[in-house]
């Protein structure tokens, strides 16, 4: 049967759910804990914010319209968990979530994206995501009309030629054929269950629409118009229909979406999504000091300061017209985050800065967070590890002397290139384990412990040839 996937599927359905209706901070924190190491006054801030979200929507109505978001600036080196505070926090609260990087925006008239197609695709976004809520709501029925539509395909009523027999006698054999009929149809109703027809071929009609090859030649926003004029053309032109043979459990799968887009009130979808990006969606702006800039009258530093200047509507409050209506921007969370080597964020500017009350510093990781970082998290790279080994029959086991050993090794790399943060362990762990993962065939039924000495012998020439870690580590 199919299986809709649910867009917060990570945590723990009975804990999200009682999070998502009380949110208290202490909470919020506790399940972030679960996933990113330290950081406590990042967490804090988020969790402050989130649950202002949910105080505003308990105020007396007269006033719930003038309570502003906190927007946050996140500052710290790559790879320290800014961008994982924010997923995770979008997950906990079910809120639509857009993670966007500032320095791939221009400023109106130079080509590329404008910065309101972000509000244009956390709405794409939101109507996904409560379109797949509805869509398993519905699946139970959705699975019922499947199952018939695929027996009358099993199984299809043929019509008999009219004969010349007495009306009662014809009367007579019509209710046998008719019971004789839904005994079938139940036996095969069972065996359709079981799998018994998943490899057997029916005859349906298949819905398709010819599309032409759309070629758009425009300087902004080409690929929204290109989407926009597809969309016009599905309306425009009738679909068409072929019969085609095809095996049963494909059969199921079509019909599935057929009888779930005839179930899902879109209508309510929509309206449903837009409000919920209106009062809970979450926009991540990364790498928004790289459009940080001190003045200037030429050069690149204009169009960086251009790009603050169109940002600066959306993070005051504006309404961007989207394919499914206007949505307001007012109440939306905007947390914003850069490394600011270069720059500082009071080189944004005035009007930038002030939309961003709240600034919280994160911490470069030490040897010590690495060490927590591989073995506290849910989701720790071990683990991870651990996991994709057992698929293959191989138990991977790590003494606590080669964790403090991988973590030292990644610390030190951190130091002598460039400090990309717990990013440097995906690449020291899979150099690590890189011979067993491929002869893991050899292994097959074994155990296979990771020690400090394996973890020396396979690490340690890479750091003391620097030249050569440049490109492995």
């Amino acid at each position: 049967m199919r299986k809709i996937k649910n867009a917060t599927m990570e945590i723990d359905k009975s804990d999200q759910v009682n999070l998502a209706d009380t949110l208290q901070p202490v909470a919020i924190v506790q399940e972030l804990d679960r996933y990113i190491v330290g950081q406590k006054d990042a967490k804090k801030m988020v969790a402050i914010a989130l649950r202002n979200r949910w105080r505003r929507q308990h105020v007396p109505e007269e006033i719930r319209d003038e309570i502003a978001p906190k927007n946050i600036i996140m500052i710290g080196p790559t790879g320290v968990g800014k961008t994982e505070i924010a997923r995770r926090l979008a997950k906990l609260a079910q809120a639509p979530f857009i993670k966007v990087e500032a320095s791939k925006y221009t400023e109106v008239g130079y080509v590329g994206r404008d910065v309101e197609s972000i509000i244009r695709d956390i709405v794409e976004i939101a109507v996904k995501m409560v379109r797949e809520e509805e869509e398993e709501k519905l699946l139970p029925k959705a699975e019922e009309l499947t199952e018939e539509r695929l027996l009358d395909l099993l199984l299809p009523i043929k019509k008999k030629p009219l004969n010349n027999k007495p009306p009662q006698e014809t009367e007579q054999k019509t209710l046998e054929v008719v019971e004789d009929t839904k005994s079938t149809r139940e036996k095969f109703r069972v065996m359709l269950r079981e799998g018994k027809f998943d490899n057997r071929y029916v005859e349906m009609d298949i819905q398709y629409m010819p599309m032409p090859v759309i070629e758009v030649f425009s300087g902004m926003g080409s690929d929204e118009m290109e989407f926009n004029l597809r969309e016009m053309l599905e309306t425009i032109m009738p679909k068409k229909t072929k019969k085609k043979k095809i095996k049963v459990f494909e059969a199921r799968e079509i019909i599935m979406q057929q009888e779930l887009e005839k179930l899902v009130d879109m209508d309510k979808v929509v309206r449903t999504a837009i409000k919920r990006v209106e009062e809970s969606g979450i926009v991540f702006i990364d790498e928004i000091d790289k459009i940080a800039s001190k003045e200037s009258g030429y050069g690149p530093d204009v169009s960086r300061e251009g790009v603050q200047r169109d940002l600066l509507p959306l993070v005051e409050g504006t309404t961007v017209m989207t394919k499914y209506g206007m949505v307001r921007t007012d109440h939306m969370l905007f947390i914003a985050a850069g490394a600011f080597h270069v720059s500082k964020p009071s080189d944004l500017i005035p009007e930038l800065q002030g939309r961003f009350p709240i600034r919280v510093e994160l911490e470069p990781l030490t040897k010590d967070d690495f060490v927590r970082i591989l073995t506290e998290p849910d989701n720790a790279l071990t683990k991870q590890y651990i996991e994709m080994m057992k698929t293959e029959n191989v138990e991977l086991v790590y003494t606590k002397e080669a964790i403090e050993k991988i973590a030292e090794i990644a610390s030190i790399s951190n130091e002598r290139l460039e400090n990309i943060g717990a990013r440097r362990l995906h690449t020291v762990m899979e150099r690590l384990l890189e011979d067993i993962s491929f002869d893991a065939s050899k292994y097959r039924g074994s155990k296979v412990i990771i020690d400090e000495k394996y973890v020396e012998e396979k690490l340690n020439p890479i750091l003391k040839n620097e030249d050569l870690s440049k490109y492995i580590l």
